[in-house]
């Protein structure tokens, strides 16, 4: 994703990484200020699955599960266009599940160790990655699906939630390289467009695969984990 940004703004044909942004790539002020921002609600996010936690201990399980499923698939490297690739995030499940102080945890964690195991992102840029993928994308699904929950089709609450979470992290992954980088001809915003429209040709399928795949999990969670699933309260004994 770094070198496709540099390519965008500056014209170097370099390879890239989607959403994850590279070690090192971010100027200083703007991985400073990244971290500032998400620390918050990390910090708010460890209160909040300490208390869940406490409170019912069963679902500990369940939350290792939900690290597992965003791990594996913003893990994966779809082949996308200018030799760069996109990928899931995995974490709309677990902000319909737990909500979003709460994955914004377990977006984090995943995050370090991606970027220490696979060299995926890093730790400069830890900061803008997990608010990106960790914050705004399962803000976004958490604030979604409990609106479309009122429609009364729980199914299409998690598809939509989960699709969007998908969106909006590559979204505010334009931005953060927008700012940091604005293009010599129309600055900030000719910078996003360019690099979020390169993206769209894959993202936006992949992100239709990604909520359709959450709801088939929520499948199996229905039929295997039906106490913790009313535990939560997210459906009914």
């Amino acid at each position: 994703m770094a070198g496709l940004s540099v390519y965008l703004v500056v014209g170097a044909a370099t390879s890239a990484q989607a959403m994850h942004i590279a070690e090192g790539f971010l100027p200083v002020q703007w991985a400073a200020f990244w971290w500032i921002l998400a620390l918050p609600f990390f910090l708010f996010g460890l209160r909040s699955l300490s208390r869940i936690t406490k409170e019912h201990p069963e679902i500990k399980l369940l939350l290792a599960l939900v690290g597992s499923f965003t791990f594996v698939l913003s893990a994966l490297k779809i082949p996308s266009v200018t030799g760069s690739a996109s990928h899931p995030t995995g974490t709309g499940l677990g902000a319909i599940l737990f909500g979003a102080s709460v994955m914004a945890v377990l977006g984090s964690l995943v995050l370090l160790f991606q970027a220490l195991l696979l060299a995926h992102g890093g730790l400069t840029t830890l900061g803008a990655n997990m608010f990106s993928m960790a914050i705004a994308g399962p803000l976004i699904a958490y604030g979604v699906y409990h609106l479309l929950l009122k429609t009364g089709n729980q199914k299409l609450a998690i598809f939509i939630a989960s699709a969007l979470a998908n969106l909006l992290t590559y979204i505010i992954t334009s931005i953060q390289l927008a700012l940091a980088f604005p293009a010599a001809s129309g600055g900030v915003l000719a910078a996003f467009l360019k690099f979020a429209g390169i993206f769209a040709l894959t993202q936006v399928p992949l992100a239709i695969i990604e909520g359709l795949l959450t709801v088939l999990v929520w499948n199996w969670l229905q039929e295997y984990n039906q106490k913790e699933l009313a535990t939560l309260n997210l459906i009914k004994n």
